[in-house]
């Protein structure tokens, strides 16, 4: 694999872009590079680069062509919800050839994105799952796709990642990198994208390098994203990659999965994102911007008021309030906007940056969405009882593993219930002589089909009980699905114990628990009435 481009931009606190000084790194995609900057008086403004002079030929042309199109709608839109360009430029720097040419955008700077609040929500563990103020941010999220829709646009791109949250509390849009204006009903980009936040219909739709977009597409992503902000970054599709997610609700689309909402999202929001993830793009038409927007701002409303009348209490009083931060509104004219071209200085190098555009399906990296795990819904029945015998130090890794599927019997006490049959909770347990590890006693080969990073640290492995209890319940949350479709619906707890001790096939071809495994399946349905008693 070719360097990324942006790897040979690495920039020092202290350089220049025009006016701008770069005070630090903030990021990088696949080949764009995002640098906190600010001004002689102290405005701070985030500072990209996309060096497309660097890609090779076959995807410089395409490249460009996006950020060409995006300088063009940085410029012409100017909304409160949507993240303001100051300027354009246009290095000029022959003295060092990996930033002479590159486009820059040089914008307002937020303080996080969506994204990032949302996995420190989750790995932090703290209060209830949702995002405090999350009606807000969505009521944000949709004025501003409505009036980029309104213009003639389609975002491309819409997920946590690239909704901007401002130091004052102003909620904005971003990276336009895939942003399109419409030609009638629909237009064409390079397909690109956040595997799991593109409709079904985005990959029939795709031929000679480019795939067919509609504002429906934003609709579609604008429910998965709602479904993330109000359940703390649960995706609404089961799977632990992007592209299993992607997986999920193609099955969805064609009619072989139903879709499951998070039991706990209020009934108005549920109707919304139920409304925004109609299967196909036809029957989501019927759903437009302007009248999401108008939805999420009367469901702000609409939990505000609540919340003053005390309907909520307790742990949810803080997850659907919308109460407004102060923020001086920005007004059209907000920012300067400025097409140059900025020679290099003598003592002082001067660069410039661009917007990072789509990640190159990025996203298909495990890990890449935010709470994205196997399943789309909390586990809320089958609390842990504070008396039992499950080691506290596991409990919020228990809980959080369950959290990750949609399924309702996939809770905390049945895989606590797994979890003591299978090793009594020892981490270092070991059956070598049928080739079984760890506290949830994978066999290495099989755990690599069901990995995930429990921990965050960037390894997965069946000995660290995050990532064996959390590819437990990616495993699981799968044989639960596919026993259901099968039509066994009855006793699906010992189904499940039965199948991760055995296989899917060996439990469909005996039409139930085979009864090598009965002893065992036994075992766990009495810790599980134990731990849910």
């Amino acid at each position: 694999m070719s360097e990324p481009a942006h790897s040979r931009l690495d920039l020092p606190a202290g350089y220049r872009v025009g006016e701008w000084t770069l005070t630090g790194r903030i990021g990088a995609g696949s080949w764009g590079v995002v640098y906190a900057a600010e001004s002689a008086d102290g405005t701070q403004a985030a500072v990209k680069f996309l060096p497309t002079h660097l890609l090779p030929p076959g995807q410089r042309a395409s490249m460009e062509q996006l950020v060409r199109r995006e300088v063009r709608f940085s410029l012409e839109t100017d909304h409160p919800h949507v993240v303001s360009t100051r300027e354009v430029l246009t290095v000029r720097d022959p003295g060092r050839p990996e930033i002479d040419g590159v486009t820059a955008l040089v914008m307002d700077r937020a303080e996080h994105s969506l994204q990032e609040l949302l996995a420190a929500r989750r790995s932090s563990g703290e209060g209830p799952p949702a995002l405090p103020e999350a009606a807000r941010v969505l009521a944000g999220a949709g004025a501003g796709l409505a009036h980029i829709h309104g213009r003639g646009w389609v975002h491309g791109d819409l997920k946590p990642g690239n909704v901007l949250l401002a130091p004052d509390g102003e909620v904005w849009l971003g990276d336009f990198g895939l942003t399109v204006e419409l030609d009638g009903t629909h237009a064409y980009v390079p397909p690109l994208g956040s595997l799991d936040h593109v409709p079904p219909e985005w990959w029939s739709e795709r031929e000679g390098g480019r795939s067919t977009v509609r504002p429906t597409a934003d609709i579609w992503a604008f429910g998965v994203l709602a479904h993330q902000v109000l359940t703390g970054g649960l995706h609404p599709f089961p799977g632990s990659t992007a592209r299993a997610r992607a997986l999920g609700a193609q099955a969805y689309a064609r009619g072989g999965a139903p879709l499951r909402l998070d039991n706990t999202i209020p009934d108005g929001w549920r109707e919304l994102i139920a409304d925004c993830l109609r299967p196909d793009h036809a029957s989501r038409a019927a759903l437009d911007a302007a009248a999401l927007a108008e939805r999420t701002r009367e469901l702000e409303n609409s939990c505000a008021a609540d919340a003053r009348s005390g309907r909520y209490e307790g742990p949810a009083a803080g997850r659907f309030l919308g109460a407004r931060v102060p923020a001086g509104r920005r007004t059209p004219g907000r920012g300067r906007r400025r097409l140059s071209i900025v020679a290099a200085a003598v003592t002082v190098p001067v660069v410039a940056a661009a917007v990072s555009v789509a990640l190159l399906l990025a996203d298909e990296e495990e890990g890449a969405s935010p709470g994205g795990g196997p399943g789309a819904a909390s586990a809320q029945s089958g609390a842990l009882p504070a008396d039992s015998d499950v080691p506290r130090d596991l409990r919020p890794v228990i809980e959080d593993a369950a959290r990750q599927c949609a399924e309702e019997e996939v809770t905390p006490a049945f895989l606590a219930a797994m979890l003591k049959a299978e090793s009594g909770f020892d981490a270092d347990a070991r059956r070598p002589e049928s080739n079984e590890y760890g506290i949830a006693m994978w066999t290495p080969s099989v755990f690599k089909g069901w990995a995930k990073d429990g921990d965050k640290d960037g390894d997965k492995s069946y000995m660290s009980p995050p990532d064996a209890i959390a590819a437990m319940s990616n495993f699981v949350c799968w044989l639960d699905q596919k026993y259901k479709k099968e039509g066994m619906d009855e006793d699906l707890p010992g189904l499940m114990a039965a199948g991760y001790r055995t296989s899917s096939r060996t439990v469909l071809q005996a039409g139930g628990v085979p009864e090598r495994v009965r002893p065992h399946v036994q075992r766990v349905e009495r810790y599980l009435e134990e731990y849910t008693r």
